[in-house]
């Protein structure tokens, strides 16, 4: 009789065990709200190694092929099974479901930034359609404004502003560069301002950075808040040394929202050590 009731007691104990990890998922993970993960899908677990190292941000470039949306870097590196629903959009609605209605239970809105490769309209009308089967997670933008929900979509690469603006419900901003810092665009259209550092800045983490630069970056995080919008740049030094710390820390005290890169495990460990920042 002992016996019964101890292998009863063990498998209530493994319910229990089981049933609080199907509720939450990843609670472990410390949330990184400004690490952006440039590229994910070259990563061995693409968004499954973002997540578990916190990452709040992540980048996938889409090829429409037939009907189907299709992630990779370029079109000969197209595999059947790497779509967008399979690597994102399935994860992250599972994930969502099971975190209380957000990708990290304690973490801000997730973004997910798709960068469209082929043709702008017919690609993001098969976009769009794709992201509406999964509305319950995507932020939304329609007569009443925006909608807030556990991602944010943000298209980038070829994307069809105008047709974009035409809509009277869509599930995805675009992202804009700094010409469109003082643009009339509302945020709404584009909640990101998002462009190539050395198109900008000659400052590359070496020695100090000049005060006319150090300036200007301040300048364009301030407009862009102001006008509810965040800032990410690419093309920042992304292999460890000294110069690259020294970067993102400009970047971190300038109040750039999302900081570029490719190197999880380095920016987690930069991020983490400057977490009162």
């Amino acid at each position: 009789m002992k016996n019964i009731y101890a292998v009863v007691l063990v498998c209530l104990v493994l319910l229990s065990v089981l049933s609080c990890g199907s509720h939450a998922v990843g609670t472990h993970v410390i949330p990184l709200s400004r690490a952006h993960a440039h590229n994910d899908y070259e990563h061995d677990r693409p968004l499954y190694d973002v997540l578990d190292h916190g990452f709040n941000s992540v980048e996938a470039d889409i090829f429409l092929v037939g009907d189907d949306l299709y992630v990779a870097h370029n079109r000969r590196d197209i595999t059947p099974e790497r779509t967008l629903r399979r690597l994102y959009l399935d994860p992250l609605r599972e994930r969502v479901k099971h975190n209380d209605g957000r990708v990290f239970q304690k973490g801000s809105q997730f973004t997910l930034l798709i960068d469209i490769k082929t043709g702008a309209i017919g690609t993001y009308k098969a976009l769009d359609k794709i992201l509406a089967e999964y509305r319950e997670i995507f932020t939304s933008f329609g007569p009443d404004g925006r909608s807030g929900k556990a991602v944010l979509a943000i298209i980038s690469g070829n994307r069809p502003r105008e047709f974009m603006e035409s809509q009277k419900i869509r599930y995805a901003g675009c992202d804009g560069r700094l010409k469109d810092l003082q643009s009339g665009y509302s945020a709404d259209l584009i909640p990101i301002i998002s462009d190539n550092w050395r198109n900008h800045f000659k400052w590359n983490g070496t020695g100090d950075m000049p005060a006319k630069e150090h300036d200007k970056l301040r300048e364009i995080v301030q407009k862009a808040h102001k006008k509810g919008r965040i800032v990410r740049f690419w093309s920042t030094p992304d292999n460890p040394s000294p110069a690259r710390e020294a970067l993102w820390s400009e970047l971190l005290s300038a109040g750039v929202d999302l900081i570029n890169t490719d190197d999880l495990e380095g920016l987690r460990q930069f991020l983490l050590a400057n977490r009162t920042r």
